[in-house]
């Protein structure tokens, strides 16, 4: 089965175009290094919790929208390297302060299929 890497951000809302050229620039090294497919959504549904939520696990902001994003790949050796290769890829680097989003509140993590319908 795949493994997926998961993510949520929270991304200034005015940030949008910023955001989507970054993330379509950062698909194309994962896919050079054995990403399966890179999809990224912008938030549209996306309620307010009482106890958890999207918006409350990144802290966003009012004038931030979460994004939610996933990678796929064949396997977890696949994406270890890939994901490795993809980080000292020239093409990935890019100046913190540049970013379109603030890192330090994005939540990740690698997840094996357990179902795929």
């Amino acid at each position: 089965m795949n493994y997926v890497d998961g993510y949520v951000i929270a991304v200034p809302t005015a940030q949008r175009e910023a955001y989507r050229q970054l993330a379509q620039e950062a698909s194309a090294v994962f896919k050079d290094h054995g990403a399966l497919q890179v999809v990224e959504c912008w938030g549209d549904d996306v309620p307010e919790g009482k106890v958890t939520s999207f918006p409350m696990a990144v802290q966003r902001k009012p004038d931030e929208t979460v994004v939610f994003s996933w990678i796929v790949w064949p396997s977890r050796q696949v994406r270890d390297e890939g994901m490795k290769k993809s980080m000292e890829d020239p093409r990935m680097n890019h100046d913190p302060a540049s970013m379109p989003f603030d890192g330090q509140r994005m939540i990740f993590g690698g997840f094996e299929v357990i179902v795929e319908a």
